[in-house]
């Protein structure tokens, strides 16, 4: 399976396996303890894995599973790569911050439009918040692709422990 490479910052994907989920989400616990390269959470039917502390960098993603039972025979994995839940919800916040000095600064030039007065300075600050708004969309997207290696290793991962075993 190949990770998508669409215009999201947060990759996607999903598919079924032929097996109970509880005896996924045991193999992510077994993990857990035998090896020591990532750092592995489990929460109910939700499985984290990262890198430890000392190997993480600002942008270094985390893969998020959710395993889900289908029927006694098969389950749903759904995956996302995103970075830290702090550096993304900075990440989030500083975008709402921009969204709403936009509209701010809009209501501001609409105000002194209407008065007929000038309003070149709010249109510039609204022209500014554009800017700013595709520096920080541009910034994720070189933090996406400046992590890419981690993220094959995540998947990599992943995938050797969901490898059918033979018992």
């Amino acid at each position: 399976m190949e990770i998508p490479n669409d215009i999201v910052l947060r990759p996607r994907f999903k598919f079924e396996i032929p097996r109970n989920n509880e005896s996924v989400l045991n193999d992510f616990e077994q993990a857990k303890t035998t090896q020591s390269y990532f750092v592995i959470n489990r929460i109910d039917d939700h499985v984290f894995i990262k890198f430890p502390k000392h190997k993480q960098h600002f942008w270094s993603p985390q893969l998020h599973l959710e395993i889900n039972q289908v029927n006694t025979n098969s389950c749903l994995l759904y995956g996302l790569f995103g970075p830290n839940p702090t550096v993304w919800t900075l990440f989030m916040f500083l975008h709402f911050m921009v969204a709403g000095f936009f509209i701010a600064f809009g209501i501001w030039a609409y105000t002194n439009w209407a008065l007929n007065t000038s309003y070149a300075i709010q249109l510039s600050l609204m022209l500014l918040m554009v800017v700013i708004w595709f520096v920080l969309y541009f910034g994720g997207r070189i933090g996406k692709d400046s992590s890419k290696n981690e993220m094959h290793e995540l998947h990599n991962f992943m995938n050797s422990i969901l490898k059918p075993k033979n018992h």
